[in-house]
Order: C-alpha cells, then structure tokens, then sequence
C-alpha cells in the first residue's frame, strides 16, 4: 500500500510525501503535527494522511486540525 501526506491550506490541498509503510507515514504525521511552522503559519488548516488504493481513489486514514 502507498500512503500519503497532505496539507490543506488556504489555496487548496497538496501532496507533500508519498510512503510505502504505514509505520513511517505515521511517523511523518506526527512530527508535522508537532511542528512549530505548521502550528503558528495561520494559512495552513489542516495535514491529512491518506491511503492510496488501485483505483487511484484514497481514503483518510488520520487528520489534524491546527486551530
């Protein structure tokens, strides 16, 4: 399975990385959400981490909301 990380900002959502374990998405998911740029930019709203399937669908496995 792929995995992905996404923002969603003021102008939309972009990809900002792709994984191939669960494990290391995850990993990545909480260092942003920790992260003290994303936290005080104000245009960022949210980072979502995503499951890619063959269909080129993709189903939100986490989200987050800055405040």
């Amino acid at each position: 399975m792929n995995y992905s990380l996404l923002t969603h900002d003021s102008w939309g959502v972009l990809k900002i990385a792709d994984f191939t374990s669960l494990d290391e998405a995850r990993q990545a998911f909480s260092s942003l959400c920790q992260d003290p740029w994303y936290r005080n930019d104000g245009t960022v709203k949210g980072i979502e981490l995503v499951q890619a399937n063959p269909a080129g669908e993709s189903q939100r496995v986490d989200w987050f909301a800055f405040a």
